[in-house]
Parts: structure tokens; sequence; C-alpha cells
């Protein structure tokens, strides 16, 4: 079997952007909930779509942001598009997925830890991770666990990675708080690209390994003194910078893999939820998918 493992909160901010608006009777923006949960049918409507989680940012504040004041927050994002969080959750459960909403964590935590957690279970084939976003390709392991861009229709296994980002699923982690990353808030280290980057962690893996002087590295490197001085003065902050980016597998998560077998849309929920949308005839869509 395939397990799916669906990165909510980016469906959620895919459909927002990429589909029309729509406001329900109430006057309420709704649109992207609608097109997140015909999303979610074109998932379920796939004859390997057996077994299935979606995650979602409860609240986009986490852990992480005790940790660092920089890290992303709610600030900016429109308020049509926070209204509409509980809603994608509360849709997903209506078509019948265990969902993880998280607090404390982030969606990626739960994600990575379901991963890790699954991939070890003799009856999985494959985990499938629903979602392009870099900091989950530090969970792919060979081609037992991948992540799958839906938009694009593109699986990115472990050689995916390596040619993508230039180092193995374990660098990762260390890519991103040297290269940085401004969709978490993550600054990076002055001077240092994703190929600086990418050459060095290939060689020595973790950014503590690359020798603190740039005359004893093994490759070559463009402005390897200016680099080395950077990454010297930033050394601490890049500790931090690595931890922030590396995904938690130790989610509190109670499900085992017989609790993800999808069993069909929860028929009053799904009603409930057309009614609330507005789009009455989202129900008789729903109710044509089959286990």
């Amino acid at each position: 079997m395939k397990i799916h493992l669906i990165d909510g909160t980016y469906e959620l901010f895919r459909a927002y952007y990429g589909a029309p608006p729509r406001k329900n009777p109430e006057g309420i923006e709704v649109g992207a909930a609608l097109a997140f949960s015909r999303t979610l049918m074109v998932l379920l409507r796939q004859k390997d779509s057996s077994h299935l989680a979606c995650a979602f940012d409860h609240t986009v504040e986490s852990f992480r942001n005790d940790l660092f004041a920089g890290y992303k927050t709610g600030e900016g994002i429109e308020t049509d598009l926070l209204g509409q969080f509980s809603l994608v959750e509360r849709a997903a459960s209506a078509l019948g997925l265990v969902i993880w909403p998280m607090v404390e964590f982030e969606a990626d935590d739960a994600l990575a830890t379901g991963a890790l957690r699954f991939s070890t279970e003799p009856e999985v084939e494959q985990v499938v991770v629903c979602s392009p976003d870099k900091d989950l390709a530090q969970c792919v392991q060979g081609s037992h666990v991948v992540c799958l861009d839906r938009r694009r229709d593109r699986i990115l296994d472990e050689e995916g990675v390596i040619e993508k980002f230039g180092v193995p699923p374990e660098s990762i982690p260390d890519w991103l708080a040297l290269v940085g990353d401004s969709a978490d808030g993550i600054p990076g280290v002055p001077g240092w690209g994703a190929k600086s980057s990418s050459r060095l962690l290939a060689r020595y893996r973790h950014f503590e390994e690359i020798p603190i002087e740039a005359s004893a590295w093994e490759v070559e490197v463009r402005g390897a003194n200016s680099l080395a001085a950077n990454l010297k003065a930033h050394r601490e902050e890049v500790f931090l910078y690595r931890t922030l980016a590396t995904l938690r597998t130790d989610v509190p998560l109670k499900e085992k893999v017989d609790d993800l077998k999808w069993k069909g849309v929860r028929g009053d929920q799904m009603e409930a939820l057309a009614q609330e949308l507005g789009t009455p005839r989202l129900l008789a869509e729903a109710e044509k998918l089959t286990p």
C-alpha cells in the first residue's frame, strides 16, 4: 500500500492564490476552501489513494517562534485567507481523511513524523508526502519515502533531491541554514548561496564539518576566504538556523497505519460543509467517491 500524507496548509495557499474568489450566501470568502475540497477529491479518485492523512498549521506560530524572533508569523496573511484555515480542516475531515491540526508543532513536523513512522511498517510500499516544500526534502528515503508536487505532477526521490539541491536529504537542514529560507524567516549566512553551499555540503555533509580555514577546503569555491570568514562569524546563529530548519519527528500522532485507511466521505459533515460553502452540488460530487 501507499501512504499519502498531505500538506494541507500548502494546499490551502495554492487554492487561495490559484482559484477564483467566491463568496457564500452570507458574503464570506470561501473560494479557497471549495477549490481545496475539489483538489482532494482528485487525489481520492486515484486507485492507490487508500491510506491518507492531512496536516494543517492550525495556528501560524509554533515552538520555533520561541527560539527565534524573526521566524515566520501570521503577519501579512490576508484576512480572507486566514478565515478559511478552519474551513479546510473541516473539508478534509468531511472527505473522510485523518487530520492533524498542529498548534505547538507545524504541519511539516507532523508530516515528517508520519513519514518516518509509517515508512518502517512492512506493509507500506511507499510513503508519498504531498508537498513541494523544500523543508520536506529532508524526509526522503531512496524511493521509499518521496515528495510529490501535485501541481506539477513531479516526484522527488533521493536522486531527485541530490539533483535539485546538490546535497542528500540529510544535509537539507544545513543547506537551508546556510542559504536561508525567506518563507520561514531564516536569514542564512551572508554570501552563502545555493551553489557554494551545495558544493561544500556535498563534500562535508554538515556545516560544522567544514574546516574553519578556507585553505583546508578540499573543494574549490569562488570567494572561499570570504565565505569561511562569514561562516566563522555567524557560526552560533547557523546552529540555531539548522534547528529551525530541522523537522521534528516526535509529534505525538496517535494513528497507526490502519487508522489512515480511507473509508469514504462523512455524509453529515459534507452536507453541512456544502451548505456553508453555498455549493450544494459539492455533496453530490463527494458522494460519487468510493473507497
